[in-house]
């Protein structure tokens, strides 16, 4: 079975139940399917008794993101208990408008969440790879974590102007006056290790 109709991303296709799940280019949120592309929607048999439900894309890439895709924002405004961000980029699709979102501060890291100091974690204009956990409301937008080891600050600019270069978990250092930041460091794995393993 196949239907072809143009969707948008968003747009609630179905109930997500027993016989139909969410394929690609679509995502499963409170209880229904939605696109996350805009494109042909189809339908595909992939048991006696279940649908894939997806969406095939048609020319530029629009992306929503879903939870658990990881997503690089750009911290706008730090304050004591969150951080705002604009989402960038979804996995490796880079975003022609962004989203909003925040990082809590109980999702800046998996352990210690009480000790954590947002001002000793993020600052505005940080790159960060986060996670996305839930769509928050409209005000907040997506809800973030960086509660993993990959995930956290990846560029960095120093006072000076330099971009800073991880010394461990939680500091940066500028190349230039060798003066030390506070960030909650992503530990970015190099691709040619990542396939080797």
């Amino acid at each position: 079975m196949k239907v072809s109709e143009v969707v948008v991303p968003g747009l609630r296709l179905c109930e997500s139940d027993d016989h139909h799940i969410a394929g690609a280019g679509t995502y499963a949120q409170h209880g229904y399917i939605y696109s996350s592309l805009l494109g042909s929607l189809k339908l595909t048999n992939t048991s006696s008794s279940c649908v894939s439900v997806e969406v095939e894309g048609c020319g530029q890439k629009t992306v929503v993101p879903s939870t658990g895709d990881v997503v690089t924002v750009e911290i706008l405004s730090v304050n004591p208990r969150f951080a705002k961000v604009h989402i960038k980029c979804v996995k490796d699709v880079v975003l022609a408008e962004p989203f909003r979102g925040q990082i809590r501060k109980e999702d800046v890291r998996a352990v210690e969440k009480d000790r954590v100091e947002m001002y000793k974690s993020f600052r505005p204009g940080d790159i960060v790879l986060a996670r996305v956990i839930s769509f928050g409301d409209s005000m907040a937008g997506y809800l973030l974590t960086t509660g993993e080891n990959e995930l956290g600050v990846v560029i960095a600019r120093s006072e000076a102007g330099a971009s800073m270069v991880p010394v461990s978990w939680t500091e940066m250092q500028c190349p230039d006056t060798y003066v030390k930041e506070h960030r909650k460091v992503a530990k970015v794995i190099p691709e040619h290790l990542v396939d080797a393993a």
